[in-house]
């Protein structure tokens, strides 16, 4: 009597969600949910403290300086070092920063340098952090999956958001905002943690190069020889800019004067998560074929949310704005990681989003900086209607370049298994052995920075 064959054992997860990919979503989640609480907890802990909208934007824009200053850096030293290292060290930095600044404001003893100080510090782990991120994310699915891989981690990052957008406004009316702080330093202690098990023993070892230096200009060259990539930077650094400050030093300011308090400009923001959820549930079944054209008609709407604080709309309306401009910049983001996955060689991937981040962030310490007396000078209404304005003007200027109306998504049918030996290879070969986009008026492309 023969044994009956054993049935088969169901998967928990698809194909594509290999373990680097999974452990990396794990982390996302934990620590999209203390950022976005932290980032409306530091807004109201100014206030609490005494500060203005002035106070506010130095603030913000002490921890966007460090980014621009380390950016590029970051990524050379991820292009160099293993990514999961680097993450990891990042993370801890980030987490002693947020534990400091928590103790500080739950004592009431927080004084506007030593925020700025804690926040720079903050802003120095994200430098080395991101360009890590990146390239360890895109090295971690196959060309054939990136779009439904990334629209699926957007849209656990971004879920995770919306809860933590809720928690921090709720927090931050009800309790001390150090305790949302308190939570943000935990999930990064938790997400360095996952990060350690990362496994890169299937990425190549970089060959040793002549130096930091040359790293950064090889880097530039992939950067800049891409029309398409550093003209949507270049319009990032002002859509990046006007949105960081709309949202960061006038969103607080018009929920206080009114609104009553936190807990509706947390619903705004929590509503702004929904939408990118699902912008992402839309972008894991929809595959544009002309990618760039699809991402850059949904920057648009960004104008949306500065318009409805300049009126001021009243809650709902607000709420509505912020969920279809979440919808519409996912359809960027997804559309703009799976570009960069298709076109850019994998052993440069941090370094060129070194450079795209550079660049995307460039202008926001000065934005959030001046956003004070910018609104003495001429109003916040007239602030923020300016904001909505640069929004709609730069995202259609970058439509006048060629390659962002007309790169195509490239289809790949190579089976490798994701995230396993060779992952890494078939799409460092990919976007080797194609035509860059500069050179095809086929070619098209697809990270929102704002996501």
């Amino acid at each position: 009597m023969t044994s009956p064959a054993p049935s088969p054992v169901k998967r928990r997860r698809p194909e594509w969600a290999g373990r680097n990919y999974t452990l990396l979503t794990t982390a996302a989640v934990i620590t999209g949910v203390g950022s976005s609480s932290a980032l409306i907890a530091t807004s109201f802990a100014v206030l609490q403290q005494g500060g203005d909208g002035g106070d506010i934007g130095l603030v913000a824009a002490a921890r966007t300086l460090p980014l621009v200053v380390f950016i590029l850096i970051g990524g050379a030293v991820a292009d160099r070092m293993p990514r999961h290292r680097v993450m990891v060290a990042a993370n801890a930095l980030n987490c002693v920063s947020q534990a400091a600044f928590a103790v500080l404001v739950l004592t009431g003893t927080a004084e506007l340098w030593q925020m700025m100080v804690l926040t720079a510090l903050c802003g120095t782990g994200q430098a080395f952090f991101n360009p890590a991120a990146e390239g360890m994310l895109m090295s971690s699915v196959t060309a054939e999956q990136a779009g439904r891989a990334f629209s699926f981690f957007r849209m656990s990052s971004q879920g995770a958001g919306i809860g933590g957008a809720a928690l921090g406004g709720v927090m931050a009316s009800a309790v001390n905002p150090g305790w949302v702080l308190a939570l943000d330093a935990a999930g990064f202690a938790v997400a360095g943690g996952l990060r350690a098990f990362l496994d890169v023993s299937h990425i190549p070892a970089r060959e040793p190069g002549g130096g930091l230096l040359t790293d950064l200009r090889e880097g530039w060259q992939e950067f800049i020889g891409r029309p398409w990539l550093w003209s949507i930077v270049a319009q990032f650094s002002v859509v990046v800019a006007v949105v960081g400050a709309a949202e960061s030093v006038y969103g607080p300011l018009v929920a206080r004067d009114e609104f009553g308090g936190s807990g509706p400009w947390g619903t705004a923001l929590a509503t702004f998560g929904a939408g990118t959820l699902g912008g992402a549930l839309l972008m894991s079944r929809w595959k544009p074929r002309r990618l760039l054209l699809a991402g850059t008609l949904g920057v648009f709407p960004l104008a949306l949310p500065s318009a409805a604080l300049a009126v001021p709309l009243p809650v709902a309306g607000l709420c509505a704005v912020m969920f279809v401009s979440g919808v519409a910049i996912e359809v960027f983001g997804v559309s703009w990681m799976t570009t960069m996955h298709q076109e850019i060689p994998e052993d440069k991937l941090s370094r060129v989003s070194a450079y795209d981040w550079f660049g995307s962030v460039a202008m926001l310490p000065l934005a959030t900086a001046v956003a004070g007396p910018v609104e003495g000078l001429v109003g916040r209404g007239t602030a923020l209607w300016g904001c909505a304005a640069l929004v709609l003007i730069t995202t259609a200027l970058v439509l006048l370049v060629p390659d962002v109306r007309n790169m195509t998504r490239r289809e790949h049918t190579v089976p490798v298994t994701a995230g396993g030996p060779g992952s890494e290879d078939l799409s460092r070969g990919l976007a080797a052995d194609t035509l860059p986009a500069a050179s095809s008026a086929d070619a098209e492309s697809a990270l929102g920075r704002l996501g």
